[in-house]
């Protein structure tokens, strides 16, 4: 019997013997009524678990009468805590449902979390969960179908859904940094919420860059830029933390987990070289990535230029089929094109044409823009030349018309590609 209900065995004993008296006598529906009878208000609660512990003993326990209890302890629950009743008494109720053999077809500690959350109770779904982990309780959910993997993943799960994804990494890192030994399933709910947050962050950017870009608003000045490199690197320093302590906590077979995670949060800050890293690691661990995510890597090493990276994933052309060859290529076009590396940009375009492979019209469109507004740099005007005829001999445009002018002789030079 639980310690919380030691005092209440002396006065109910006489009680539980009245009961055996009537076992004969009672029927199933008269001892739900039972139930029902020391469940209302005013009455002692705890008197219902003595009575359901009986029923159970004596075998009377049927689904309807197990149903009847469940519903009766979570409406108890709510009482407690719409009363503010201490966490600790919730958790008392929990572990005394488990002595007595209440069992749920569901997580109590995540309807627990549930209720502390509907009723705007978060500072106490929080200490909840930290008296659930200090006494190690959280096991009573074991195997429960559609169980998010323990208390600290549930109430992490629940910040994200409304979008606090900061806030969900914090609470698994603050539990762990406690003492306390959040479930390893946590720790990777948190760092897919670093990973939603750096995506959030990224739309924001781009948004602010796309205002600045149309003179909506003003230049960023210096001082807000760094605060922004800030943010973003603190939000990756955290993410890598936590993949530490899942690698450090847990054996292998987490780790393709991990790195696919990390790998989505360098995505999603646009760090092509750490991106690259991660699919490697991946493939070590036997996780192999999809053949989109080693394009979306290139393409962020194509913008930020980084030469080594983006001959290693070249590597993987040769053995591709046509199709997947064009859109291997399309996608590092696209990287040079939005990282302003148009030179880079023509020359791809050149290899497509010379594999037979013809690039997106605004794509073409996009690298003989930018080659012309840079005419001038060196090396460009080659390029250009070279790749207005190479656009030209596969039939992507007419003829085209280069005009030189020679200022110290006041000449104009045309001549036809």
């Amino acid at each position: 019997m639980c310690t919380s209900r030691v005092t209440m065995w002396t006065k109910w004993a006489k009680g539980s013997d009245v009961l055996e008296e009537m076992n004969e006598i009672l029927s199933a529906r008269e001892l739900q009524l039972v139930l029902v009878y020391f469940a209302q208000e005013g009455r002692d609660s705890w008197c219902a678990l003595e009575v359901f512990e009986w029923l159970k003993k004596e075998n009377r326990v049927d689904k309807e009468t197990m149903e009847l209890m469940v519903s009766i302890m979570c409406t108890w629950v709510k009482k407690l805590i719409e009363e503010k009743s201490m966490v600790e008494n919730v958790v008392d109720l929990l572990v005394d449902m488990d002595c007595v053999g209440l069992k749920t077809n569901f997580s109590m500690i995540e309807k627990v979390i549930s209720l502390y959350w509907e009723a705007g109770e978060k500072d106490e779904a929080v200490l909840f969960v930290k008296e659930v982990l200090r006494r190690e309780i959280s096991c009573l959910d074991v195997d429960k179908e559609g169980n998010k993997g323990g208390p600290a993943g549930y109430l992490a799960w629940k910040m994200m859904e409304e979008g606090n994804y900061t806030n969900a990494a914090k609470l698994v890192l603050h539990l762990q940094e406690s003492g306390l030994k959040p479930e390893i399933y946590s720790y990777l709910i948190a760092m897919t919420a670093v990973v939603k947050e750096l995506n959030e962050f990224a739309k924001a950017l781009r948004k602010l860059k796309g205002f600045t870009k149309s003179r909506l608003i003003a230049q960023l000045n210096p001082q807000y830029v760094q605060l922004i490199e800030n943010y973003q690197e603190d939000l990756l320093t955290t993410g890598l933390h936590i993949a530490n302590c899942v690698m450090s906590e847990m054996g292998p077979s987490l780790h393709g987990v991990v790195h696919e995670r990390l790998l989505a949060m360098y995505i999603c800050a646009g760090r092509g070289s750490e991106a690259e890293q991660q699919l490697w690691q991946m493939k070590r661990t036997g996780k192999e990535a999809s053949a989109d995510l080693y394009d979306i890597v290139l393409a962020i090493c194509a913008s930020r230029n980084e030469t080594s990276s983006v001959k290693r994933l070249l590597t993987r052309v040769d053995v591709m089929s046509s199709l997947r060859r064009k859109k291997t290529l399309s996608w590092l076009l696209k990287g040079y094109i939005k990282g302003g590396h148009f030179k880079n940009a023509a020359e791809t375009v050149i290899k497509m044409l010379g594999s037979g492979l013809y690039p997106e019209f605004l794509d073409r469109a996009a690298v003989l823009q930018g080659l012309s507004r840079r005419i001038q740099l060196p090396g460009n005007t080659d390029t250009y030349l070279t790749l207005c005829k190479c656009l030209s001999d596969a039939g992507l445009i007419g003829p085209s018309l280069v005009y030189v002018h020679v200022r110290k002789h006041k000449l104009w030079i045309i001549k036809m590609l």
